[in-house]
């Protein structure tokens, strides 16, 4: 089995161990311009893969990619899974009023969430491009979520919409809140607009679900910066990596 999260950034991928372990036996990620070079990386490894799940939010033409890539490694016969948004799938109901307009990756982000925490009250933040913000129920309802620009999407538009303010090349974590030059005092904005939305998140969440122990499932790559301004009370925080990856292998193997 093969899994691919193809983002707008990176494309994502991941053999599973069939001793449902979870463990990954390989992984790898690439940019999306390179998608390409991921037929000779597979090919390479040897891979004997029968059954793809793919999650594209990238659009038709990687799509179309992907699909060129995937016939060129492991031939024509290879049977492939576009992951998409559907009413209910591996014990999660998804509560979008129009179930397939819900982003594939959402859903198996959520998925992925559940499955390592099931029968919780959960909020997961994945924060990449998009930072999205979803609520999954204890009963496992996929409740709905939030989406916002992603913290390094929010601090690059920033700088380029306002001409006195300077591009920003990297974001990494700050020593103060209250930065004493402009490159800095835009990350910190951006972080503490990205931290307050999930702190949001979880207040709204406590007050709809009150007496109810709540878990926050952090993912997605800026998701380490944002760790440490956090105030999240008793709330646990887990991050995880490759949720999206967890989800689709949870989708497959699901017997429930």
């Amino acid at each position: 089995m093969l899994l691919i999260d193809a983002g707008n950034t990176r494309i994502k991928w991941a053999v599973p161990a069939e001793d449902g372990t979870g463990r990954w036996l390989h992984q790898g990620a690439v940019a999306r311009g390179e998608t390409a070079s991921l037929a000779t990386v597979w090919q390479q490894l040897g891979l004997a893969v029968a059954r793809v799940c793919v999650s594209n939010v990238a659009g038709q033409a990687l799509r179309e990619t992907l699909g060129s890539v995937l016939t060129q490694a492991f031939g024509a016969d290879v049977a492939v899974e576009w992951f998409a948004s559907v009413p209910e799938r591996a014990g999660l109901r998804n509560g979008y009023a129009n179930p397939g307009q819900l982003g594939c990756d959402r859903f198996a982000a959520a998925i992925g969430a559940r499955s390592l925490f099931p029968g919780q009250e959960l909020v997961v933040a994945t924060c990449g491009t998009a930072t999205t913000i979803d609520a999954v129920s204890a009963e496992g309802v996929f409740v709905g979520g939030m989406i916002l620009p992603g913290l390094g999407t929010m601090a690059t538009s920033l700088a380029l919409s306002t001409a006195q303010l300077p591009q920003i090349e990297a974001i990494s974590p700050l020593a103060q809140p209250f930065a004493d030059n402009t490159v800095d005092a835009i990350v910190s904005g951006c972080i503490a607009a990205q931290a307050g939305a999930i702190e949001h998140a979880l207040d709204e969440r406590r007050r709809l679900a009150p007496g109810r122990a709540l878990r926050c499932v952090l993912a997605g790559g800026a998701g380490k910066v944002l760790v440490p301004h956090l105030r999240l009370g008793d709330t646990v925080l887990e991050k995880v990596d490759n949720l999206v990856l967890i989800g689709l292998y949870a989708a497959m193997v699901y017997s429930g």
